[in-house]
Order: C-alpha cells, then structure tokens, then sequence
C-alpha cells in the first residue's frame, strides 16, 4: 500500500519535531524546571589541597543560592570532584560530569595545568565555563566565546608588585622562585616584564616542580644572587619551606607573594609565624568593600560547611560563584546555554566582595586588577594600596609564555 499524501506529511513534520527537540534538548542539558547542574574540580587531597577550599566555598555559595528560593525557580546542583591537582585525573572527572553528570555548565576549577588539560573538550562541545580559578592569559587570550574569566592575570599581578617594590620601596635586587609550569612562569615573565620598564634584570630565578621538598638550593641560589625580594609562585607548603629554609639559612628578603598564597592566617600558621612582614597580591576577601555581604557569606560558610575556615581561598569561591548567579538571573526563565553565554557578556559594573567586573563582546578578561597587603599578624594586615593594574604589554606576555 502507498502512503497518503496525509502520512507523508504526519511523518516529515514528527522528524522535525524530533530534530528541534534533540537539538533543544543538548542546547538545555542539565536544565530543568526545578534546577540547573554546574560542574567543577579541585584538589580535596594531595600537595595543593589548601586550594580545595575554593570548591567548598562555591558550593556553599550556591547552597545559600538555593535556600533563597534558587534563580527563577531553579535550585543549582553543584558537583565538585576530586583531582588532586593532577591533569590526568581532571580529564576523567570533567568527562565523567559531562556524560554522566549532564552538567549545564562548568564553574571554577583549580589550576592552569588541570585547566588546560579539559579547555578543549568543554570548549568543542559548547559548554559555559566561568571563572577557571588560575589567572592564566589562557582563559581570555584569545577570547572564546564560551570562557569568562575573572581571576586577575597572573602577569599582570607579578608586575604590580615589581612596580611597588622598585617605586615605593626602593630595591632593586629582585629574585623569584616560581613552580615550573604555566601558573609559575607567569608571574616570572610578567615581573620580567615589569623590571625591564625600570631598566633592570631579574638577579636569579628559581624554579621547583609540585613535589620538591628539599628547596635548600633553590633558596641558596637567591642569596648567593644577593636578592632584597624574592618573589613567591609556588604551592603553600613549597612558600612554607622555603621560609623556613631561608630563616635557617640566614637569608631574610623581602618575600613578595602571589595571590594563590594570600590566605594569611592559614600561611602565618603552617610557617609558624614566618610569614609576618611578607606582601602579597589579593583581589578580595581582605580589603572588605561590602561588610554586610562579607558576613552574610560568612554565615553560609559556616552553615553548609563548619569544617571549612573561613579564609581567602573560601572567600574566593564565593567570588568565582557571584558573577555565574548573576549570568543565571540574567539569562531569564527561558535557559539555554546561549542565552546564558549572551547574559554573561552583558555584565558590565557588577562588583560583590572582589574588584569591578566587565565582560562584552571580545571582551573575556572581566578584571585586570589587584591590591596588595602587608601581614602583620595571623589576624592583622597592612594595607598597602588600592586595586592597581600594570602597564605591561599582554601580548608580549603572552609571547614569551609560547602561547
């Protein structure tokens, strides 16, 4: 029997139903009417698992999210795995959340190396990602329209403190010990940059992998160089030692740290007291600009994870979480991961605990800006100026770094 002209046009028109539903269906996986699944990664254990505090203050974020009746009904579910920091076992958590998990979107995630072994595969399949927690010049540079990053450049913020050492302090005998990848050396090429504006070289750099341990000549290398500051871009346990190396040494610079270390209380602590007088580079959760958010922060903190101190790498969870529920409230009801990403690119002025952030077309670098802060004590700080940005050139940054 032929078909009717009837049952070719009932069956034409249910395949295109099912093509615009297949395709409505990838372009809203994760969403519900009830909810929206964010995905993330973090080292829970291992030498960088200071950092896994990141994770857990994203997480109570978005629970404080959700017991405020969620954005346009949604709860968010956030999924946040164990990586230890280790690339390899980034790929198989980010895998596992995309084909099991059916996130939405990914948020945060620790470090450049673990970043940059998943950017590919979250990127070719579409997926939002905001916030990558590294201030590498990969996230931005050149832009994707699918990456927002918020996390000041780790270049820019080397320079900075350059700039304040050599102008304000003085010196002009400055060393480095950085970790020998991407996050490492960029903080050494951007003070790299920054010495060569003032006419001067790096008078020894030093570099370590994740796991050294013994950094007795590492540290010998930058007082036998004479170096007044040595600039510090490694793990919290290698600044740790190193400290205590250099005290045992009888070496005392002036140690310069990068934001990755800014947790004050948590290093004056595990360098028993060694980290007094060091500077470091912040870009929020010290220099307070809105207390009332700040405490009630605080107390979702404490209420969704009473475990967790309440500390600058907590604190910047929150901060990675804040413009993504901004993106969500402006996306509407209607979500799709474009009207997402079109959202995202709207943001212009939004400021919570951290600095001003921007996005727009092309635009995927949201800040450029951080301040530094003298410790004092495990509770007390100097400030030493406000948000600051370089005058280094990024694309010859980002030249050097073989990007």
């Amino acid at each position: 029997m032929k078909p009717t002209f009837l049952a070719i046009i009932t069956v034409f028109v249910t395949a295109v139903m099912l093509i615009f539903t297949a395709c409505a269906g990838e372009d809203r996986t994760g969403v519900t009417d009830d909810e929206v699944v964010i995905g993330s990664w973090a080292p829970l254990e291992g030498p960088a698992a200071l950092w896994g505090s990141v994770a857990r203050g994203m997480d109570a974020y978005f629970k404080m999210i959700n017991d405020e009746g969620g954005i346009h009904g949604r709860d968010i579910r956030f999924i946040y795995r164990n990586d230890g920091y280790e690339p390899a076992r980034t790929v198989s958590v980010v895998r596992q959340m995309v084909q099991s998990d059916g996130v939405f979107m990914f948020a945060g995630g620790v470090g450049t190396a673990p970043g940059m072994a998943v950017k590919d595969y979250i990127l070719d399949r579409n997926i939002p990602w905001v916030s990558p927690a590294s201030g590498s010049t990969h996230w931005a540079f050149p832009p994707h329209d699918y990456l927002f990053s918020t996390y000041p450049l780790y270049s820019e913020e080397a320079a900075v403190q350059v700039d304040y050492l050599v102008e304000e302090m003085g010196l002009s005998k400055i060393g480095i010990i950085y970790q020998s990848d991407d996050y490492g050396r960029g903080g050494r090429i951007g003070a790299e940059l920054a010495l060569e504006a003032h006419g001067l070289e790096m008078v020894a750099t030093v570099s370590t992998q994740i796991m050294d341990t013994d950094l007795n000549s590492h540290v010998a290398r930058l007082q036998s160089a004479g170096a007044e500051a040595v600039l510090l871009w490694v793990l919290p346990r290698q600044a740790a030692i190193t400290l205590g190396t250099a005290a045992v040494r009888g070496f005392s610079p002036q140690w310069v740290a990068s934001s990755t270390l800014s947790d004050m209380a948590l290093m004056y602590d595990i360098t028993d007291g060694g980290w007094a007088d060091v500077i470091f580079s912040s870009f929020g959760g010290i220099d307070i600009n809105n207390p009332e958010l700040y405490e009630k922060y605080k107390a979702a903190l404490e209420k969704h994870h009473p475990d967790v101190r309440w500390g600058t790498f907590a604190i910047a969870g929150f901060l990675f979480a804040e413009p993504i529920a901004e993106g969500l409230r402006i996306a509407g009801s209607e979500l799709t991961r474009e009207s997402f990403v079109e959202a995202m690119e709207s943001i212009r002025g939004f400021q919570g605990l951290g600095p001003e952030i921007n996005f727009g077309p092309g635009i995927r670098q949201g800040t450029r800006s951080t301040f530094l802060v003298r410790c004092v004590s495990a509770t007390e700080f100097e400030k030493l100026t406000d948000f600051r940005e370089s005058d280094i050139d990024i694309d010859e940054a980002i030249k050097r770094l073989g990007l």
